[in-house]
């Protein structure tokens, strides 16, 4: 079982970017230091919801400050990159890491991100598979051009080669993985051998059923054995440990709904197309119920029960859900100290 935190730098209600930004950074140095498998870094633009716009940029800052932890994004927005510079990124943290950073990737949504970066709604509803597919080509091979409808160029070398040699002796690339939130996306993956990345918002039952479609898909489209069956997906959670029934309960339905009204009704969409945003305190509850939210016990139950149904053995777990510093940070050693010790 390998659990880490999703640090989506949320900011609540009387904070500023600033502020979220720092526990942002805090939680992740207090993961390693709790003895946490990971760290995974959303990205998100012109929003609350989540101030970090690049969480590559973000991932650099923090694999500096570690030493063992492996830091990912979760996700980096593939329609709002170019994908060779995206891979660029990798690679050289990938190289510079010693191999402790993981790429994400995901569709994102329509929203006024893709008028911003220039990437526009066809790169959304119809651009991730060249844009992934060029990313991999350029994580891979020694030399790329561009052959799709979105980019064209001609050959070039790629440098630095995702796949050198590392001081470990090994010479493989950075771990690759997919959001994914539909079965045409899963379906994707399955065809590149990709773990996915599921959603908070899942439960156990719709997991298990995307992580069935994936083999599925991965054996028909030629996979090995082995990647099948050892294909490393991760489950996004919510996680609060506090003693009592229904005191971690109590703590994210008064603090998280203030900030998902603030930060899910900020977002517009690029097409003026209309979008129902869930109702903050039953998204709250919904989470709470399906997540690691209580005693430690309860905590290390529920992650052995997502494994047990889905066949899912790496979790990334939003943290941040007081809105507070110290309780973030309390929350992150128990973690460490009260939860992974009931999971081995």
């Amino acid at each position: 079982m390998r659990i880490g935190t999703f640090v989506l730098a949320a900011q609540f209600p009387g904070q500023g970017p600033g502020e979220a930004l720092h526990r942002a950074v805090r939680s992740a140095e207090a993961a390693e230091e709790s003895g946490l498998d990971s760290v995974w870094l959303a990205e998100h633009h012109f929003v609350p919801y989540g101030v970090c716009p690049s969480a590559t940029t973000l991932a650099a800052l923090l694999l500096g400050r570690t030493r063992r932890i492996r830091v990912g994004t979760a996700v980096s927005v593939l329609p709002n990159h170019h994908p060779v510079a995206l891979a660029e990124q990798a690679a050289l943290l990938h190289l510079t890491s010693g191999g402790r950073f993981s790429l994400g990737v995901g569709r994102g949504g329509p929203w006024v991100d893709l008028e911003v970066f220039g990437g526009g709604l066809d790169a959304y509803e119809n651009g991730f598979p060249e844009s992934l597919g060029l990313l991999l080509d350029w994580l891979r091979k020694p030399r790329v051009a561009g052959r799709g409808e979105r980019f064209g160029f001609r050959e070039v070398a790629v440098v630095p080669r995702a796949d050198e040699l590392l001081a470990d002796g090994s010479a493989q690339g950075p771990e690759v993985i997919v959001a994914c939130t539909s079965p045409k996306t899963v379906r994707l993956a399955a065809g590149r051998g990709l773990p996915m990345l599921l959603g908070m918002h899942c439960g156990d039952e719709e997991k298990a059923e995307m992580v069935a479609l994936w083999r599925t898909a991965a054996r028909e489209a030629g996979q090995p054995p082995e990647v099948v069956e050892g294909a490393a997906h991760v489950s996004a959670g919510v996680a609060q440990i506090e003693d009592g029934p229904g005191a971690a309960t109590e703590t994210l339905v008064k603090t998280m709904p203030g900030w998902l009204r603030q930060g899910l009704d900020a977002h517009v969409t690029v097409d003026g197309r209309h979008r129902v945003m869930r109702d903050p305190v039953a998204y709250t509850e919904l989470l709470c119920g399906l997540h690691p939210v209580g005693p430690p016990q309860l905590a290390a139950d529920r992650l052995a029960a997502t494994a047990e149904r889905t066949g899912i053995t790496r979790f990334a777990l939003l943290v941040e859900g007081s809105g507070d510093l110290a309780a973030t940070e309390e929350n992150v050693r128990r973690l460490g100290a009260d939860v992974l010790p009931l999971l081995t």
